[in-house]
């Protein structure tokens, strides 16, 4: 019973609109990367993306927006996520406990502010977006659909946002703090995003290969995912079903660079080091770990070396990531990884680290790349970002 129980999951990506979805992509090997085709960028035949074959207009239909409505992509598919997460934890009425909703985010609105920033003064019925270009507002916004009227607050740590969103709803509820939480995050893809990933030279003009010798670099990505964590009382009470639970956290900062991590993964290390500590698990307990794996050359050398400091002599887990399936999804990252570590439990399943060829040569490390039957009790998780901002989760089957 160690840990805080996850009673809902949710999730839109580039490989699905639903749980379901999500999890068969993963073990049919059904790749989310292609050329972009919802934004018009000087970019679209250069690199790959993991995009939500979605338009605006869509997703407005299918939440059933006004026409009126000031919602930014992110907040629309943030919305959808938390929605299916809440429905899925059997959830009629959102406010009958202390309920919060801790919602991760890097982009924010950018994609609303790019598009109409130059018109914002000449056509007044565009003033309404200036307010959805702030993180917050999405959290504000999927809250407001929920009717949720408890704790709504934002988590920004770049990459490994939504880790930390996990990471806080578990210690509030652990705490006594609050019944139930919300927890997860959406990032929708913007020409800001891509410009940016551009000018730091670490996207590829190719499918991303993590921990692979040649990788070049990764795939940027949009996505929503949302976990419900409630208390054991609620769980009793209700007589519920758990997915899993969120067993074991820790976060470090090793602040060596702006975008860089260091060399040697002391984020990673301390990060992954107080997630067992939390835990109470041994490094060898751990059955599959869901790495952060970018395929950029700093970030696959910086975690395997964190990984080979935890481990020392003993053989690391097998381990994959999933972005190649879905692209780096930012804020949302460690939410759809969160999803897939669940399931990965549920299922006892191993992912497939695809497009891998050739080992790194700094170390003997080789990720799983194919689908593997095994049985998992525990799934580590690993979310890192810019400035130094390192996260680590345990999942647990219940």
């Amino acid at each position: 019973m160690k840990g805080v129980a996850i009673t809902g999951m949710g999730i839109i990506s580039a490989i699905g609109n639903s749980v379901e979805e999500n999890y068969i992509s993963l073990i049919e090997n059904k790749i989310g990367i292609s050329n972009i085709q919802n934004i018009p960028t000087v970019h679209a035949d250069v690199i790959k993306v993991g995009e939500i074959k979605k338009t605006n207009e869509e997703l407005v239909a299918e939440l059933q927006l006004s026409e009126n409505n000031n919602f930014s992509r992110t907040a629309m598919i943030g919305t959808l996520a938390a929605r299916q997460a809440v429905e899925n934890a059997g959830i009629s009425d959102i406010n009958e406990f202390r309920t919060g909703l801790i919602s991760a985010t890097s982009v924010g609105g950018m994609d609303m502010t790019e598009k109409h920033y130059y018109n914002y003064f000449e056509k007044p019925e565009l003033v309404k977006y200036i307010t959805c270009h702030d993180g917050g507002d999405v959290a504000d916004k999927i809250a407001e659909e929920l009717g949720l009227k408890g704790m709504v607050t934002t988590i920004s740590t770049a990459c490994s946002s939504a880790a930390n969103s996990i990471m806080l709803g578990a210690r509030l509820v652990k705490t006594g703090k609050l019944d139930r939480v919300i927890v997860g995050g959406a990032d929708a893809l913007a020409k800001f995003t891509i410009n940016g990933f551009k000018t730091l030279m670490i996207l590829s003009d190719d499918y991303n290969k993590p921990f692979d010798n040649n990788r070049k670099g990764l795939n940027l990505g949009e996505a929503a995912a949302y976990l419900v964590l409630e208390s054991d009382e609620i769980v009793a009470k209700q007589n519920k079903k758990v997915l899993a639970r969120v067993s074991g956290y820790g976060n470090a900062n090793d602040a060596f660079h702006q975008t860089a991590s260091s060399e040697n993964g002391d984020g990673a290390y301390l990060a992954m080091k107080k997630a067992f500590e939390v835990s109470g698990l041994k490094p060898s307990e751990i059955d599959y770990i869901n790495v952060h794996g970018t395929a950029t050359p700093n970030n696959d050398l910086s975690e395997g070396r964190a990984l080979k400091r935890i481990y020392e002599d003993e053989k690391v887990p097998d381990f994959s990531s999933t972005k190649p399936f879905t692209g780096h999804t930012l804020a949302a990252a460690a939410a759809i990884e969160a999803v897939y570590s669940v399931l990965a439990i549920q299922n006892n399943v191993v992912y497939p680290n695809l497009n891998f060829e050739i080992q790194m040569e700094e170390f003997d490390l080789t990720p799983q790349t194919s689908l593997k039957n095994k049985n998992i009790e525990h799934v580590l998780s690993n979310s890192f970002g810019f400035g130094g901002n390192c996260s680590t989760l345990i999942f647990s089957k219940s």
